[in-house]
């Protein structure tokens, strides 16, 4: 049992410590290269750029791709609202404990969800290093349950997110067959956010808010998360 409570902790640490080297160790430059890292700053002024241009399927995008990495920015999702509603799509409704849920950002969620597991082991092992300090130990368990409890519902509310798409061309046509000269079942304005559910050489058979579903040129989409 002690050597479990050991592990427990230990796991929780070696993430924090490794996370930490990893992020101090500088990376070859072919790694960068093939990575391209994003920050909120630089995708919220991209989304600017196009909404001033006129592309609002490329600006919501880009904000979508910003609140990601920066939530509870005022400022990306005032004008993420309204790209919306000058491009006539509907704007997402959120209910209060998806948005206390989700003013984490994923890294800080994983970090509390990390530092949950560390601290659940620390409160197990001085439960049983001291057992006097009984208030310690049970304290330190629900705190480390409500940080992993949040990782998993943060994460959980992300995954949805993962397979959404943002429409890029105004007008698109959702064809019932994933085939060039397929047969139009509707259009879809552009700005609109739609789910992505299969692929099929070069269409992607997608999903509406409200139900619809159809095959759309994977060119005329934009991944939320690229």
């Amino acid at each position: 049992m002690r050597a479990a409570m050991i592990a427990m902790l230990i796991v929780g640490l070696a993430f924090c410590g490794g996370e930490a080297l990893a992020q101090a160790a500088p990376p070859s430059q072919a790694l960068q290269a093939s990575q391209p890292r994003y920050s909120a700053a630089e995708l919220y002024n991209l989304a600017n750029s196009f909404a001033r241009a006129g592309k609002p399927g490329l600006a919501v995008l880009n904000y979508e791709r910003a609140a990601l990495l920066a939530p509870g920015d005022p400022d990306i999702n005032a004008n993420l609202e309204y790209v919306r509603a000058s491009a006539h799509v509907a704007a997402e409704s959120r209910g209060r404990f998806v948005r206390i849920i989700q003013a984490a950002s994923p890294a800080l969620a994983a970090w509390l969800g990390v530092l949950g597991i560390a601290v659940v082991g620390a409160g197990l092992l001085a439960g049983r290093i001291t057992p006097r300090f009984r208030w310690v130990r049970s304290g330190s368990i629900l705190l480390g349950v409500a940080m992993m409890t949040l990782t998993a519902s943060n994460g959980m509310l992300l995954w949805p997110r993962i397979h959404e798409a943002v429409v890029l061309i105004n007008q698109t046509p959702v064809r019932v067959s994933p085939v060039p000269i397929g047969d139009t079942a509707f259009v879809l304005p552009e700005a609109e956010t739609v789910t992505m559910v299969a692929k099929h050489e070069d269409f992607v058979l997608i999903r509406t808010r409200d139900g619809l579903s159809g095959w759309v040129a994977r060119a005329n989409l934009g991944a939320v998360v690229p």
